[in-house]
């Protein structure tokens, strides 16, 4: 396992670089598209998704720290390593969310609300918010992480909001699905290795 020192802008970069490569083809982001197709408001669902990962991942990052004070060093990292080539089996899944109507306008206070309280409940149990709970468990620095696995989950969703249906139709899912794979197998071989 990675040393134990502080060093919050590699919790930070790992963070962010891990959540969003394995967000990207993921079903939040399949319900970004979604929502800025539907409600046609896409800094409201930008600012909606910021908040509802910030709580998220809070949360999930609480969880991970409490399983790092928990466990034993050798039993955490085992746990964290095979967690991590778990998730890499987890990644090859495809994704699939049906879209349950077209684009409607409507108030940027609805479009807020809606996209919230549904991107917060999607991403309940989903592998970002997994990953969340296994790089807090992992890396010291609660607030680098949280703040890497939010602006990771930015990264991969803002460019989708924005780019809407039409990004869905040119980005190689699978290929996603492999790389997200990898990023997860490496993580979970560097955690057994070290």
């Amino acid at each position: 396992m990675s040393s134990r020192q502080d060093c919050p802008t590699r919790d930070f970069l790992i963070s962010a670089a891990t959540i969003a490569v394995n967000e990207i083809g993921d079903k939040t982001q399949l319900l970004a598209i979604v929502l800025a197709a539907r409600f046609q408001r896409p800094w409201t669902i930008v600012s909606a998704i910021g908040l509802a990962t910030l709580a998220n991942h809070t949360v999930a990052a609480y969880v991970g720290v409490l399983l790092r004070q928990a466990l034993r060093p050798d039993l955490l990292k085992i746990s964290l390593g095979l967690s991590f080539l778990l998730a890499a089996l987890w990644a090859l899944k495809p994704d699939s969310l049906l879209d349950e109507g077209g684009p409607k306008t409507t108030g940027h206070a609805r479009a807020f609300t809606v996209t919230l309280v549904s991107f917060f409940i999607a991403e309940i149990g989903d592998k970002t918010q997994v990953a969340t709970v296994m790089l807090a468990a992992k890396y010291p620095s609660l607030l680098a992480v949280v703040a890497g696995t939010t602006t990771g989950m930015l990264l991969a969703n803002v460019p989708a909001v924005f780019l809407g249906h039409v990004a869905s139709d040119r980005i190689p899912f699978k290929a996603v699905r492999i790389v997200s794979a990898a990023v997860f197998a490496a993580l979970g071989v560097a955690t057994l290795a070290g």
